[in-house]
């Protein structure tokens, strides 16, 4: 028991959270579809989707209905015993993309870490334990732990968390990736990109790029690992951003959008790697519950009954072109537009967070990211009038700005 005497502030102004974020003034207690409600009621268009998690918006009733009816068999029992939605989920994803197995994970970053032990035991099962480092990109974000952290390698992820992990050697973020192969060593063992980065502004890596680096892998014996935990799922008018380009990984950690807002994750592989992670080498106590795994398949189901590809290929045309006309009426506030699908980007002359303040106090949710850019990451399942609504909310929002900043 804490002693009052210990305290000599007033604890109703301290949280018991950790401040490890700068939150926004909200507080929200209901969802539906593309709007969050606050506890006062007022509404939001929420085009951020949780950091492009909740992929088919919020409270969609075929995710609601899978909750309630998991929750009433089975939430959760252990790995060390079959559980028969991994199998099926596994299965589905092994059809629509190049991967012969995979582990379940609670999170991308953990997914993340999978994927980087996946690529040493590969190269050690190879007979080459000397091969144990990845390269990986400047802009890149790859998650939170001590490792991921290390693999991202900007120094806002790193200080006061060091020494850093070793294994990762951060390049820049090539135009032309034919560069790449000056960084690989005798102590390679795999290339790490995300065919879009999310946090490093919406840079997309061209289909041209990617097969260099397949190349350049190939030529090496090295492994290309591709990171779609933001990028997947759909969020680019493909199950997978890299199906574009039809350039395939040996290695695809995945989450956020795979949940639909429940924690879940995986690493995906080819059988020429997964083979080598036998009984013992890894393990999750949550991973591939029967409950993520439900839900895991309910959002699989919802991606293919309702055409959810074809409609962010349709509205992320709608959406691309009302945000040229805006960067076009706004020029000394947007810089750029860029990205895949509903995975868009608005690179900006101004302080990306004094934006998305901004379009906040307007009631539209963005997420900010690195290179001056805001995110614009809408459920999959948008519609036109929504995005009729957030383009009339960024064009105030634009306004706002230029009234309040005499200097643009």
């Amino acid at each position: 028991m804490k002693n009052s005497q210990d305290h000599n502030h007033d604890e109703s102004l301290i949280s018991p959270i950790l401040p490890t974020y700068a939150r926004l003034n909200a507080e929200f207690v209901r969802g539906e579809g593309a709007r969050l409600y606050d506890k006062d009621g007022n509404e939001y268009l929420d085009f951020g989707s949780g950091i492009a998690v909740n992929c088919l918006g919020h409270c969609h009733p075929r995710l609601v209905e899978t909750i309630s009816e998991q929750a009433k068999k089975l939430w959760h029992t252990s790995n060390i015993y079959h559980v028969a939605g991994q199998e099926k989920l596994a299965k589905r994803l092994s059809n629509l993309t190049f991967a012969d197995s995979m582990f379940f994970t609670n999170s991308g970053a953990e997914a993340v870490e999978c994927a980087i032990k996946m690529a040493r035991r590969y190269q050690d099962a190879k007979g080459h334990p000397e091969k144990y480092r990845v390269i990986t990109f400047e802009g890149s974000f790859h998650g939170r732990t001590l490792a991921t952290i290390a693999a991202g390698g900007s120094e806002k992820l790193t200080k006061g968390f060091g020494p850093k992990v070793d294994g990762f050697d951060v390049i820049r973020f090539y135009r032309d990736m034919r560069k790449v192969e000056n960084h690989i060593t005798p102590e390679t063992a795999a290339i790490m990109i995300e065919p879009v980065q999310g946090e490093g502004g919406i840079r997309p890596v061209s289909a041209e790029n990617l097969q260099i680096l397949r190349d350049l892998a190939n030529k090496h014996g090295i492994l290309l690992i591709y990171d779609e935990i933001q990028c997947g799922v759909g969020r680019t008018g493909k199950l997978f951003c890299h199906q574009l380009s039809g350039v395939t990984p040996d290695i695809m950690p995945i989450a956020k959008g795979i949940g639909g807002g429940f924690p879940l994750g995986a690493c995906l592989a080819t059988e020429e790697v997964a083979q080598h992670m036998t009984a013992g080498t890894h393990g999750s106590t949550y991973g591939g519950n029967p409950m993520a795994m439900a839900i895991g398949n309910a959002v699989l189901d919802v991606i293919e009954d309702e055409d959810i590809l074809a409609n962010v290929r349709n509205m992320s045309d709608k959406l691309r072109i009302e945000l040229m006309k805006l960067r076009k009426r706004y020029p000394e506030v947007i810089d750029m537009v860029r990205g895949l699908g509903l995975m868009m980007g608005l690179k900006l002359k101004i302080d990306p967070r004094d934006f998305v303040v901004a379009a906040f106090e307007n009631n539209l949710l963005l997420v900010g990211g690195g290179e001056n850019t805001v995110r614009i990451l809408p459920p999959l399942n948008i519609t036109e009038e929504d995005i009729e609504k957030a383009i009339t909310i960024l064009d105030k929002t634009c306004q706002d700005i230029l009234k309040n900043n005499s200097s643009l």
